[in-house]
């Protein structure tokens, strides 16, 4: 990741704000923009569209586990395949 940092401005990635900046609303709504995009990225998207992808969503995730290390967990979801 690389940072920027413009005078008086929060610090911005390549591919966005800092996470760690983001409030948890914005958090979720940064993730679920991500997610609703991603099929779309994915088959129509030029190379640096689906590697900023990428890097913004490793980005997010990385942000959510940090602060959620405890994350709910839906024992509906558990299955012994794994």
């Amino acid at each position: 990741m690389k940072a920027r940092h413009d005078e008086g401005a929060a610090v911005t990635f390549d591919t966005g704000i800092d996470p760690a900046g983001l409030s948890d609303d914005d958090l979720f709504r940064e993730l679920a923009s991500l997610y609703r995009t991603r099929l779309h990225t994915l088959r129509h998207g030029p190379d640096a569209a689906l590697e900023n992808h990428f890097k913004r969503t490793a980005e997010l995730e990385t942000e959510y586990m940090a602060r959620y290390p405890g994350r709910e967990v839906d024992p509906e979801r558990l299955t012994r395949d794994f």
